[in-house]
């Protein structure tokens, strides 16, 4: 089954698709489906059969508005990690997001009034269903509901001036969600073998396939929660591939009047549009 998330003048609608329509599935965001046990499959079917088409904006919320954690792994992809002159890691690099940061599919990513240097990050995210602590890798993958795409906007120039990445990992209005959710089933299994591209204004700047992982989703999800209880909601993202900005000579780095796209390969296509940052005077 394939969710969407998206505020209607009747408020948040949460959207199941069925064949070429989209169909209301109630208000509540998917988190709270997941955190209440629902078996999203059977909710979608009945979703489907009630019959409620619903036309989507071209903006969405972010496909889980509230996780309850946003985990990411750096340096998951070799070629990722030659190209920044790193060697190659032997655990995981394991950094936070906050949800302050998440954006919709169609909502502009904010370049910062402190820097010019915000980059690009397309990326697999899975999306945990099933509560856990101390999980086995052999049953890793049934803690995991559905997958769905991040765009791990980055600071570049404030996430190098420490050795933590939290603050240029953090800004407001850097990190797109969605536009789409995909239930487990309907991928392969730790979802390997997806083709993940980044496109700038059109021209592909990353491409891959999810199989290049150093650690595949059930080997990060057995490593985190070594250390903390995942829970239903929760968003682990698993790593860029190669290409990203900083790394290319000159440096590319996304400018306002541009356009961002992540495609995966069975999930979609996250259009995020750029702009300046405006504050309130």
């Amino acid at each position: 089954m394939k969710f969407t998330y998206f505020q209607s003048v009747q408020g948040t609608q949460l959207a199941v698709a069925g064949g070429e329509h989209w169909y209301g599935a109630g208000s509540d965001p998917l988190e709270v489906h997941l955190q209440g046990g629902a078996d999203l499959c059977e909710m979608g079917r009945r979703a489907i059969e009630r019959g409620e088409r619903v036309t989507l904006p071209t903006s969405l919320l972010p496909m889980i508005i509230h996780p309850p954690k946003i985990v990411c792994v750096g340096l998951n992809y070799a070629d990722h990690v030659s190209e920044g002159g790193r060697t190659r890691p032997e655990y995981p690099a394991f950094f936070l997001r906050l949800r302050t940061g998440l954006l919709g599919h169609g909502e502009a990513m904010r370049i910062p009034r402190v820097s010019e240097q915000l980059d690009f990050e397309g990326e697999l995210a899975a999306v945990i269903g099933k509560r856990g602590r101390y999980i086995d890798k052999a049953d890793a993958l049934s803690h995991v509901a559905g997958y769905t795409i991040f765009n791990d906007g980055s600071v570049r120039d404030y996430q190098r001036r420490t050795q933590q990445w939290t603050l240029g990992k953090n800004f407001d209005a850097t990190g797109p969600l969605g536009p789409c959710f995909v239930t487990a089933d309907e991928l392969p299994p730790g979802g390997k073998g997806l083709r993940i591209r980044t496109l700038l204004d059109d021209q592909v700047v990353q491409e891959a396939s999810t199989s290049d992982m150093i650690f595949d989703v059930a080997t990060v999800i057995a490593a985190i929660s070594e250390a903390m209880t995942l829970e239903p909601g929760d968003v682990i993202a698993t790593g860029t591939p190669s290409g990203v900005g900083a790394w290319r000579k000159p440096p590319l780095w996304m400018r306002a009047g541009s356009e961002c796209k992540v495609e995966i390969e069975r999930i979609g296509t996250l259009r995020s549009p750029i702009a300046a940052e405006h504050l309130p005077s």
